[in-house]
């Protein structure tokens, strides 16, 4: 059963608690997902410092929290992407699993654009501190996690950008 609020549907079950309310669900607790390759969607994103290591020295870090929708509930994974020349691969494999960006061109990181977008990735199981944790272990590219299989077009397609740049028409607009 479901009611309208502002234009959305809502389930009954769903609702603000008043501060007297009588509460009686308990928290699933920790989702940990067994290893594997998984969709995610891209939750929240926060700007933070790191204070440097024995591998990296300071600098900024995007801590990005991915939500895995699995039938026990939300699994959550907090991933750090240090903004740092030597981790801008990783961060260009996350902008491009995303799709914000694309090979070979170069990309304004642009933060505020990466939630609620959505991709693919290897995750894995890390121990820290005796607990187990979830992991990113790479992020897939869009184009390579097609689920369908290519139509007879595509290697067509591909033969179009071999040639020299030259033989490819110009852009012209209105042109058809």
């Amino acid at each position: 059963m479901a009611f309208e609020q502002l234009g959305q549907t809502v389930p009954v079950e769903e609702r603000e608690l008043g501060w007297d309310d009588t509460i009686e669900k308990e928290s699933a607790g920790f989702i940990i997902l067994p290893e594997g390759d998984y969709e995610f969607k891209v939750l929240e994103f926060q700007r933070a410092r790191h204070e440097g290591s024995e591998k990296l020295p300071p600098c900024n870090k995007a801590v990005i929290t991915l939500v895995v929708e699995t039938p026990e509930g939300e699994a959550r994974i907090r991933h750090n992407l240090f903004l740092h020349s030597r981790t801008e691969g990783m961060i260009s494999a996350f902008f491009i699993g995303i799709g914000l960006k694309k090979h070979g061109e170069p990309l304004k990181m642009d933060w505020p654009r990466v939630v609620g977008r959505k991709g693919r990735a290897k995750i894995g199981i890390r121990m820290h501190d005796g607990k187990q944790y979830n992991e990113i272990k790479r992020f897939y590219d869009p184009e390579n996690t097609a689920t369908t299989a290519p139509t007879t077009a595509a290697p067509q397609q591909q033969n179009l950008y071999q040639g020299q740049p030259q033989a490819v028409p110009a852009f012209r607009p209105g042109a058809f």
